[in-house]
């Protein structure tokens, strides 16, 4: 075996892209799946594809992928004629030397990283023999930054090709609880908005988005290549307690999410030091006026501010700073339209004159801040780098944060990100593009509100902290802090907060420690800050000092295999295979490719998107299946039970059982096509079925979403019944679903007609099809078409597509006993779609909780009782609160409306 060295490139939101560089008529994508799981602000998304060599020579295939900036990437698989490619990541220097012997021997290397606007990239490629598959999977990890009050979980899709196997699946579990969920971003829009589902119970949340092929191919951004645009899962969670929460794991490991709210802001003195130079001609000027008008505008009547603005000299609006009066704001905004390109660049003597004007206007119980925007190096005055940092260490001397905007890509970002951090603050880069002056305004939001200074984080009884002092906290953000417990005691550990708040000292105590998560959870997400910090304080160092603190960063990067800047992955690929090397790059380095968009993911040029639906429970003790023999269904009118709104937007009906149930939900590799086929005779036999008397009568239990209501609706279903579950008619599809013999279990057979001569007939063991008079059985994962219908057999789901609708069939199973459960993750968009799947969420108001209950439902009160059921809508099914209804109430008709004799 060859050895292959890939040096990934580093990560700043939770996204993907992955593309290929063959035609599109050389390969077949025949899946692509994004999963991405948040546990406590800490994301980890799994990338699986699976692509095909159709042609009859051996073809290189490519994956190519962009994560987010502040992601480490974690592990890399490659599945290739049944063999395992493990990847192992190693320090960069040892990586080198096998990169640099491979090159000794002839190989080829040439492989290019870029930084995009909040995205890196991931680059490898393996020769794949012809019609042989090859399955690539990486994971990613990332701590969410909240930022304006929410977190922002981003996919970008851009596939390079539509794909039928196609999903994006998100879970959230939070212990504090969600305060609210939405779905945000390019692929959120127009017909593809039918393509996700949402589902919010409290402590957790689910995102789905399972566009089809065909709407693939059609949105705004979308065309014969595929999709290409964002899904951003935007959410916060609930901050009832001023000191946060705090999570341990049971061997010790920590972390703590401070974030209080209620809090009285803190007026500030801010000094807006603004580069005029040369090199700012055109539309950066532009926007920066743009920006900047708007930002005064937003400062409050107790700021007071200052405005520098320089290239070779400086230009004062005024020497010192001022309240930021209505009159004082019109002076300073005809002082911004003015502004105008010009000269050289001194940052020295521009950042040492904005320190000045704050140290020279002190005011107790405010909050000082110095922000500084360029486009490029020092050219005038003090040019040297070095020593530039010290003079401005020493000029601000820890008294406030200086925040670095680095405008477009010729600036040396990395010399404003030492800058920033030696002095409490952050840089951040300005995109050169049509939004510049909205990212100017964006950043200034973030620090506009303080609401607390000189924060410490104190742990009596901790070690092995994270970054623990704090100039100022902001409203709309976090601070967070990791570590150990001593000893793992949590009777000595003492966890405190100090912090001043205007003119008063502020302490934030806690006594009671009582969430536990996983150890490796807890553990990642400290390692996960170690490092980063690490990687901040190395940047700030020299010499010895400087080196130990990278040890330790290497350290912890190769015990929790993070790919940084000091690490690579090596991967072992098939003999003969070359070897690539992807160095991560630095923020501040050369963009090779500055006008790519925000990142995406993709392979072989693919890429991904996501969405969710509806689901259904039941009750009781589980009786005998019924043989299934395969018959002609005539399909039944389902009438005029639920409907698609007049918006085409779809509301999740689902049923439940009573009693929680966890499975795993495994990565699927889809197996090749082996069908079995068998000739039926021109008489069709009608199946027997073998009716189970139940001992009780049956109950199954269904959840109704409820419009602006974070509580759904759930009613009961007696007996074994037959459910018509969607039809529609313009595209004469019709879905029925028959419930099993005992209450706690679920659908025993669903089947699905597309035409009077062509069927699917779904049970627990196996998928039938008839086509005409043949007749094929499947059993293993596969793929399978049948007329405009697509099947996909999964580990643990079946997914049907057909036009503009894909319904998900989770299967389950309970005490050895399986059952299924259908979900409608991609609804029509028009509105005569009819069944249990297309219901309308239910509307209702609460009129009264004591001491009985009554809602509003549709304009009619009724009673109700508090009750749970579990959601097996869900791959791993949570129990939900509901208000208990009569199922005529719940569905507003009779519910004999939706019960059919016949499948």
């Amino acid at each position: 075996m060859e050895r292959a060295v890939f040096k990934v490139t580093s990560l700043l939101l939770l996204l993907a892209l992955v593309t290929t560089l063959p035609t599109k008529e050389d390969w077949d994508i025949r899946s692509f799946h994004i999963n991405s799981t948040v546990t406590s602000r800490y994301a980890t998304t799994v990338i699986t594809s699976r692509v095909a060599n159709r042609m009859e020579e051996s073809k290189e295939i490519e994956f190519h992928v962009r994560i987010p900036k502040d992601a480490f990437i974690s592990k890399f698989n490659m599945f290739i004629d049944g063999q395992l490619y493990d990847g192992a990541v190693k320090a960069k220097e040892q990586a080198q030397q096998e990169y640099t012997q491979a090159v000794s021997r002839g190989q080829s290397a040439g492989i290019v990283s870029s930084v995009g606007r909040t995205l890196e990239e991931f680059k490898t490629s393996v020769t794949v023999a012809p019609h042989k598959k090859v399955t690539f999977e990486l994971t990613y990890e990332e701590l969410l930054k909240r930022r304006i009050g929410q977190y922002k979980l981003q996919i970008h899709a851009r596939p390079m090709q539509p794909v039928k196997d196609f999903k994006v699946d998100v879970h959230i579990h939070e212990k504090a609880g969600i305060s609210f969920i939405k779905v945000q971003g390019g692929l959120s829009t127009k017909d593809l908005a039918h393509a996700i589902t949402k589902t919010h119970a409290d402590e957790e949340a689910w995102v789905h988005f399972y566009p089809t092929e065909d709407q693939q191919k059609t949105c705004d951004s979308c065309g014969e290549q595929g999709m290409n645009g964002d899904l951003v899962v935007v959410y916060d969670v609930n901050r009832n307690a001023s000191f946060g929460d705090i999570k341990k794991s049971s061997d010790g490991y920590f972390v703590h999410h401070f974030a209080p709210s209620n809090l009285t802001r803190i007026s500030k003195n801010v000094v807006f030091i603004i580069d005029q130079s040369g090199s700012m001609h055109g539309r950066k000027i532009e926007q920066t006026r743009s920006a900047l008008l708007q930002i005064l505008s937003d400062l409050a009547g107790d700021d007071y501010f200052g405005l520098i603005t320089f290239d070779s000299e400086i230009f004062h609006w005024k020497r010192e700073l001022v309240q930021a009066s209505q009159e004082n704001l019109g002076s300073a905004k005809a002082f911004v339209k003015r502004i105008n390109d010009r000269g050289a660049t001194d940052i020295n003597l521009a950042v040492l004159e904005g320190a000045r004007m704050l140290n020279a206007h002190p005011r107790e119980g405010s909050a000082s801040i110095l922000i500084l925007l360029t486009d490029g190096d020092p050219t005038s005055g003090v040019t040297d780098l070095g020593r530039i940092k010290s003079n401005v260490k020493e000029a601000i001397a820890g008294k406030f944060p200086l925040y670095c905007l680095g405008f477009g890509y010729d600036v040396n970002f990395e010399f404003l990100k030492t800058m920033s951090l030696q002095n409490d603050g952050v840089a951040r880069r300005i995109y050169d593009d049509s939004d510049a002056d909205i990212q100017l305004r964006g950043f200034y939001v973030e620090v506009a509100t303080p609401l607390l200074t000189d924060v410490t984080m104190i742990y009596l009884g901790g070690t092995n902290l994270t970054q623990t002092n704090f100039s100022q906290y902001y409203d709309g953000s976090e601070i967070v802090v990791a570590g150990q417990i001593t000893n793992n005691n949590v009777e000595t550990f003492i966890p405190q907060v100090v912090a001043i708040s205007r003119n008063s000292k502020l302490t934030f105590s806690e006594t009671n420690i009582a969430d536990i998560v996983s150890d490796d959870h807890i553990q990642r997400v400290w390692a996960y800050l170690t490092v980063k910090q690490l990687l901040e304080k190395e940047l700030q160092l020299s010499g010895p000092e400087k080196d130990k603190v990278k040890e330790e960063a290497l350290e912890l990067s190769l015990k929790y295999s993070f790919v940084t800047p000091l690490t690579s992955m090596v991967v072992t690929k098939p003999q003969g295979e070359s070897t690539d090397v992807l160095h991560k790059p630095k923020e501040g380095g050369t963009d090779t490719n500055p006008q790519r968009g925000s990142g995406s993911v993709s392979a072989g040029r693919y890429g991904g998107g996501g969405y969710g639906g509806a689901s259904y429970a039941g009750y009781g003790a589980r009786g005998s299946h019924r043989g299934h023999i395969p018959a002609h269904h005539r399909p039944m009118h389902p009438g005029a039970a639920g409907h698609i709104n007049q918006h085409g937007q779809h509301h999740p009906m689902h049923f439940e059982r009573a009693d929680s149930l966890r499975m795993d939900y495994e990565a699927y590799d889809m197996a090749d096509d082996d069908l079995s086929t068998v000739e039926l005779s021109a008489t069709i036999v009608t199946a027997t079925a073998t009716t189970t008397t139940a001992t009780a009568p049956l109950s199954h239990r269904f959840l109704l979403e409820a419009e602006n209501q974070s509580i759904p609706l759930c009613f009961d279903i007696t007996g074994n019944v037959r459910l018509k579950l969607l039809h529609s008619p313009s595209r004469e599809l019709s879905v029925n679903g028959e419930l099993d013999s005992v209450a706690g279990g679920g659908f025993t057979k669903i089947v699905i007609h597309i035409k009077p001569d062509l069927y699917i007939d779904i049970d627990v063991n196996e998928i039938i099809v008839r086509d005409g008079q043949t007749l094929t059985r499947h059993t293993g994962e596969e793929q399978i078409t049948a007329g405009s219908v697509t099947v996909i057999k999964r580990n643990k789901e079946v997914d049907v597509a057909t036009g503009d609708i894909r319904i998900v069939i989770l299967l389950h199973e309970r005490h050895g006993e399986k059952f299924l459960w259908p979900v409608l993750r991609q609804h029509p968009p028009d509105n005569n779609a009819e069944g249990i799947l297309a219901l309308k969420p239910a509307v209702y108001e609460d009129l009264q909780q004591t001491p009985s209950s009554r809602l509003m439902i549709n304009g009619q009160e009724v009673d109700v009782g508090r009750s749970d059921a579990v959601d097996y809508s869900i791959a791993r099914p949570p129990k939900r609160g509901c208000w208990l209804v009569s199922a005529d109430a719940a569905l507003q008709r009779p519910l004999d409306d939706f019960i059919i004799e016949q499948l």
